[in-house]
């Protein structure tokens, strides 16, 4: 009988944006993700036109973590995948300062984590970004969105490097070519062009984060997660 090694990681993913809710608690910023609350493949609203949805609650991952992780310990997990929302972290990807509220609000779910001997794997952008950056930047189509996704990364690992050893930059970043908002922050019309130079910026970034992370934080793994559809 095949027996799973003593270090084999046995768990279950979340993301930001589809368990937490309390989309504009704590400082928390507009993403791309709550302009599209009812799925998505849903078509996006502007933000005068944001009605609430189911996302805006999910399963209130953001006040019952707690019974949740106890939940996962349950079941046996010893690991959990799970997201940063950057909106938490720099409500409009371009701050000036960090959102404290955010970062200490991952503190806890870290700590939660360690009181089970849980393993944290945390993805960086999974299906998210600063709305904000689609309005005044016109979303990863613009390079200067490198800079500022680096400059949150950094602001992350330095946070959090004591708590987390496993990192995932982007989540499915080929998905940009199925939904370029999701994505990238393009709108669903813009054209192959637009897509590919926004994933290399995406590309760019990534790599500038790997770089943070490996100076950053000792004994770091990081990847970036790949789906072939």
């Amino acid at each position: 009988m095949t027996q799973f090694p003593d270090n084999f990681l046995w768990g279950g993913a979340i993301a930001a944006n589809q368990v937490e809710g309390s989309y504009i608690l704590d400082g928390k910023g507009l993403s791309t993700s709550d302009m599209l609350p009812s799925g998505i493949l849903s078509p996006h609203q502007t933000r005068d036109e944001r009605t609430p949805g189911i996302k805006d609650i999910a399963i209130d991952f953001y006040n019952r973590y707690p019974e949740d992780i106890a939940l996962f310990d349950e079941m046996g997990f010893n690991c959990l995948r799970l997201s940063i929302a950057w909106t938490r972290i720099f409500p409009n990807g371009d701050d000036a300062e960090p959102n404290e509220a955010g970062l200490a609000y991952y503190d806890r779910i870290f700590d939660e984590l360690a009181k089970y001997n849980m393993t944290p794997f945390v993805t960086l952008s999974h299906y998210e970004m600063p709305y904000a950056l689609v309005e005044n930047y016109g979303g990863w189509g613009d390079r200067r969105l490198i800079d500022l996704f680096e400059r949150y990364v950094t602001t992350v690992f330095e946070r959090y490097k004591n708590k987390v050893k496993l990192w995932l930059t982007f989540n499915e970043i080929n998905m940009s070519l199925h939904a370029p908002f999701t994505g990238v922050g393009l709108q669903e019309d813009a054209t192959e062009q637009e897509i590919y130079q926004a994933i290399h910026h995406q590309l760019v970034a990534n790599a500038k984060a790997v770089q943070a992370c490996k100076r950053i934080i000792q004994m770091a793994r990081s990847a970036t997660c790949y789906w072939v559809r």
